[in-house]
């Protein structure tokens, strides 16, 4: 399994690897030293074999040559170890370049998992030495080349989550419990990622003035680590409005089963959790996120019936409520959201991209 960057490439192939390695399979990793699955591979206890590697830009540039010239190196570093596997997964980032290189040099099956509407340059490269592509958007074929084997798997996600998923009512007392939340209460959850949405979290705390006299409603935001300070002081002068503001949710599974409504960003492994456990949303796109994918991301959903779409650049405090109000008041409305998502999620990703990977590494 070769690629990485973000949290976001990496638990969902860690996901799959670990039901491989489940299934007697031996999975190990390539991605770059100073990324993400550094740290997060060993630490699952797959073997991981670092390379250097840079991202390129879009123009020709020094920086792009010097780029692509460590991708090369790499791929000469880690032939010998493709040589002897039986199959390739990109997952995706630039760090998945080397391993895939050395694959096509190797003539090594690959298979590529996209996770967002709008693939990335790697992958959109690797599509065309692919057997399969195994997605999460339907439009993602949009972008690749023609003739590529796509399927639509869905992304994996934790099993924490799939498990919550299936017994949300059960589970919806000791999330009150654990969150110190009031169980009358309509719950909004305000999801930044995991290292919070500095811009998100400066508006949900504005609005926090514009809900202040609701009784009905609770707050539950996940600011991130370096944003619970812009946070604090809003939810200390709340009025009747509960708000419950934690740096880092780890326990997103009782998160998700109190959650009667979302605000968040629109990650793929943001929206395949939300969809999973059918909670209705409202999406709040990153603008800078690299080839606008998350706006393609969450226009998706939005079609299919499960989330509304509001740009950062239209979100105010007062939007923001209003979003707020008008959904957590219409159940009805709710209802037919909450069924969409299900409609949409692919809670059975992880198996369908195992099964995907040993048909071609048989």
């Amino acid at each position: 399994m070769s690629g990485g960057g973000t949290a976001g490439h990496v638990f969902p192939a860690l996901a799959v690897a670990e039901r491989l390695r489940d299934a007697g399979h031996d999975v190990r990793f390539v991605g770059s030293a100073a990324g993400q699955e550094a740290t997060l591979v060993p630490a699952a206890a797959f073997p991981f074999e670092p390379v250097r590697v840079a991202s390129a830009q879009t123009r020709l540039s020094v920086h792009t040559l010097k780029a692509l010239w460590l991708s090369f190196a790499a791929a000469r570093v880690v032939r010998p170890l493709v040589r002897e596997a039986d199959i390739v997964v990109g997952i995706g980032g630039y760090a998945s370049a080397p391993a895939i290189l050395a694959a096509k040099r190797t003539d090594t099956p690959i298979v590529v998992i996209e996770q967002n509407g709008v693939p990335g340059a790697v992958n959109r490269i690797a599509a065309r030495w692919a057997r399969v592509v195994a997605t999460t958007f339907e439009g993602t074929a949009r972008h690749l080349p023609s003739g590529t084997r796509i399927v639509r798997t869905g992304n994996p996600v934790r099993r924490s989550i799939v498990a919550a998923a299936g017994s949300r009512p059960e589970r919806r007392a000791e999330a009150v419990a654990f969150f110190e939340l009031d169980e009358r209460r309509r719950t909004v959850t305000v999801l930044g990622g995991s290292q919070g949405a500095r811009q998100l979290d400066r508006t949900a705390a504005a609005a926090i003035t514009e809900l202040a006299g609701r009784r009905d409603l609770q707050l539950l935001v996940s600011a991130g680590p370096a944003h619970m300070t812009e946070l604090a002081p809003a939810a200390a002068s709340a009025g009747e409005l509960v708000v419950r503001v934690i740096g880092f949710i780890d326990r997103m599974d009782l998160a998700l089963s109190v959650s009667d409504l979302a605000v968040a960003r629109a990650g793929s492994g943001t929206l395949a959790e939300l969809s999973v456990c059918g909670v209705p949303s409202i999406l709040v796109p990153y603008p800078h996120a690299t080839e606008n994918h998350q706006e393609a991301n969450a226009r998706e959903v939005a079609s299919a019936g499960g989330a509304e779409v509001v740009l950062e650049s239209n979100l105010t405090p007062r939007v923001f409520a209003d979003h707020v109000t008008d959904l957590a008041g219409d159940e009805a409305r709710r209802a037919a959201m909450r069924r969409a998502m299900l409609a949409w999620a692919r809670p059975d990703a992880t198996e369908r991209i195992a099964a995907i990977v040993e048909e071609f590494a048989a």
